[in-house]
């Protein structure tokens, strides 16, 4: 086997443990908690969107669905959706023929 200077050897070894303080800097803290672990973890609490308070789950599925409820009445005036009807028409013919 051909000699190989002394220096090349050290070089080289220090190199190598470099890269091995590198890698280790590079991993995360032993207490983090793995991501694959938080992805199936149960969210038992949330924030009211309205004061920013902690809810447990019950509160909060009680203030969604009051949220979801809406004062106003869903019906909309007749002559407005027959207005709306004709605007799509014209758009439909517009787009037919482009003259109109």
């Amino acid at each position: 086997m051909k000699n190989i200077p002394f220096y090349t050897i050290v070089t080289i070894n220090l190199i190598l443990k470099n890269m091995e303080i590198q890698v280790g800097l590079a991993l995360p803290p032993p207490q983090d908690i793995p991501e694959e672990i938080l992805r199936h973890e149960v969210i038992t609490e949330g924030r009211s969107e309205l004061t920013g308070e902690v809810l447990n789950s019950l509160e909060y599925a009680e203030m969604q669905e009051k949220l979801s409820r809406s004062s106003y009445h869903p019906e909309v005036n007749t002559k407005l959706k027959h207005l709306v009807f004709l605007l799509k028409i014209r758009k439909m013919l517009k787009t037919i023929i482009p003259i109109l």
